[in-house]
């Protein structure tokens, strides 16, 4: 538990015209987390629809963060992130829904494992079928496979994939999706807060691979289960700016951490870094 002002959890959520997912996901965390003390911080990116008096209502003692504009998700996280007072810290993505006990389940298994950065759910579509959210850390190759929808693309991204309809315990895992994290508080004051230079993607998987090089880890616990309407802005609109500062991000990403093609001097280097 927190020393200060005795919180656990904190939740940090951003939201930008989010009232289709709002209500839900916010009622959910009163079910997840209902045996820790907790916070929620809303960050608000310039929402235009009626999205923050759906969360006044839902959560009226949630801390809400003003924007005037969508700042993007590394910038407009941190700030939640700065003011979390929680040992733990949940960046949770608007449209999910935490099913009962998830977020308690993924505490008490950081509880018990010190060296655990980031810890993330099994995360389901709405239909019940299992997201690939947890992934290898990408090549310049296998982003742009990604765009091309053929059996010979698809086979060679697998190969960056964990079969996690079969996974069923704990594993460690490259990185996982920023939809639902969380976080060692300690960890992160280690690491750093998100790169402010990515506007949106692939901040989480920076954020993972920091924790690696300075020797936390980030595993996939099975567990505990989290509904992700995945939204997929990228993808729907390929031509727009989001698509563009995505693009920007990943050239910015592989840049940084002095890889493209292969991951293999990246493992070497997270190796030696190990604290364990």
């Amino acid at each position: 538990m927190s020393e200060k002002d005795g919180i656990d959890i904190s939740f940090v959520i951003l939201t930008w015209n989010s009232k289709k997912f709002a209500e839900k996901c916010l009622n959910s965390i009163k079910s997840s987390a209902k045996t820790h003390q907790y916070e929620v911080i809303i960050i608000d990116n310039g929402s235009s629809d009626n999205t923050l008096e759906l969360a006044n209502s839902t959560l009226p003692d949630a801390v809400i963060i003003l924007n005037d504009r969508n700042r993007g998700v590394a910038p407009a996280r941190n700030q939640g992130l700065a003011a979390a007072k929680g040992q733990y810290v949940v960046i949770l993505d608007i449209d999910t829904y935490l099913e009962d006990q998830a977020i308690n389940e993924l505490v008490d298994y950081m509880d018990k494992n010190e060296r655990v950065g980031i810890c993330v759910p099994r995360l389901m579509y709405e239909d019940g079928m299992v997201q690939e959210s947890a992934r290898r850390f990408p090549t310049a190759i296998t982003k742009v496979l990604r765009r091309v929808e053929t059996k010979w693309s698809k086979s060679k991204l697998e190969q960056g994939f964990y079969n996690l309809n079969q996974i069923k315990e704990p594993i460690k895992v490259d990185y996982a999706i920023g939809a639902c994290q969380v976080i060692r508080k300690k960890a992160l004051e280690e690491v750093g807060l998100l790169d402010e230079n990515i506007f949106y993607g692939p901040e989480d998987v920076d954020l993972c691979l920091r924790m690696w090089l300075e020797g936390w880890e980030v595993v996939y616990y099975p567990h505990s289960q989290v509904v992700h309407y995945e939204q997929r802005i990228t993808k729907k609109k390929l031509f727009s700016r989001i698509t563009f500062e995505h693009i920007k991000g990943l050239i910015y990403y592989f840049i940084k951490h002095r890889y493209f093609f292969s991951r293999k001097k990246l493992y070497r280097r997270i190796s030696k870094s190990s604290k364990i």
